[in-house]
């Protein structure tokens, strides 16, 4: 498993751009903090990376669930935004890049507590955010966030909390309603298959439960692309082969007791009710093909209008679209960003 995840990072890193800094990363401890369900932590862990020095405009990024805050060094992502000229240059941007709690290196319940961990929200989540920005890297005010998947609706949070924090607000591949319908069903399927599974014992297993399998297989559908498995497998050999690996990718990532919490964080959440508090411009960016957020909804259509300066885009399906993954896809939708910074310059 070690060298696997070893392995992992090298690759990451050998796809991440070359930039005039190297990314920072640190961490950030949070005395004694206090969630929604009244639990308490003595101390919080957020681990962040950064590019740039925080004399600059700051644009704090949000990751999607079960992953991390490096993943948006990749070439696909850095290379569009963060290089010299381009829309998030990290000369003239301090970017930051947390992990989540529950995420990557911050506090989660792989740590120890397991199950004992406390029941965190994504309301908590974002005022550890929050936390982290003014009290360990002394940032008062950002000039963009934006999210990817629980990353947007992290944004969306964003925009009612600290409807004062930010300049422009970006949501990608989300919704801004509660968590019902498919997405709910899918996210509960995830967590019995893992709780539902005698070697999960409680949350005290000492391998992975089998279980873990039936979450992740949730987790493939969810984030895939009929379009784009078809043109990868089209023969039932191909299909079986892709399936295989994509299982197997996950497993070496990820911990049973982390994905329970990370699929029931969002059960409280439900930004439609204060979308009229949103100050800042906001656009939601979502693509047609998304098996998430599906636009037949119609919930984006309407939702819009009562957010006082937003825009809603949905993307077409195309070659280059890849279902709710298109959201770490600059090249496909960076030109909103680019209009939506314009839009906000101060």
């Amino acid at each position: 498993m070690r060298n696997a995840l070893r392995l992992g990072l090298i690759l990451l890193l050998a796809s991440c751009p070359a930039f005039a800094a190297a990314p920072v990363e640190g961490d950030c401890t949070l005395k004694d903090f206090r969630f929604q369900s009244g639990e308490t932590l003595p101390a919080l862990r957020l681990h962040y990376t950064t590019l740039g020095t925080p004399s600059r405009d700051a644009v704090l990024i949000l990751h999607g669930t079960s992953g991390d805050g490096k993943a948006f060094l990749r070439e696909q992502f850095a290379g569009q935004l963060f290089g010299p000229g381009q829309l998030l240059d990290a000369a003239t941007h301090y970017i930051i890049l947390p992990d989540n709690i529950g995420h990557g290196k911050s506090s989660r319940p792989s740590d120890g507590l397991h199950m004992r961990f406390p029941k965190y929200t994504y309301d908590d989540m974002v005022r550890a955010q929050h936390d982290m920005l003014t009290q360990c890297l002394k940032v008062d005010h950002l000039r963009l966030v934006m999210g990817t998947s629980m990353g947007g609706m992290h944004t969306w949070v964003w925009g009612y909390t600290y409807p004062d924090f930010m300049d422009a607000l970006m949501p990608l591949a989300s919704l801004p309603v509660e968590i019902a319908g498919r997405n709910r069903m899918l996210r509960k399927m995830g967590i019995d298959s893992i709780m539902n599974d005698p070697e999960w014992k409680g949350g005290e297993y000492t391998t992975q439960p089998r279980g873990l399998v039936g979450a992740i297989d949730v987790l493939i559908f969810m984030v895939s692309s009929p379009l784009q498995m078809q043109k990868e497998a089209p023969t039932r050999e191909k299909a079986e082969a892709m399936l295989a690996a994509l299982v197997q990718r996950y497993k070496m990532l990820l911990d049973a007791n982390d994905l329970i919490y990370q699929f029931d964080s969002s059960r409280n959440y439900n930004p439609y009710p204060h979308l009229g508090e949103i100050k800042a411009p906001l656009y939601a960016v979502n693509s047609a093909d998304d098996q998430v957020n599906p636009p037949e909804l119609g919930i984006l259509d309407e939702a819009i209008h009562k957010v006082p300066h937003g825009r809603y885009i949905l993307l077409p399906i195309s070659p280059e679209t890849r279902g709710h993954g298109t959201h770490s896809l600059p090249a496909i939708w960076g030109k909103y960003l680019g209009e939506l910074l314009a839009a906000s310059a101060r």
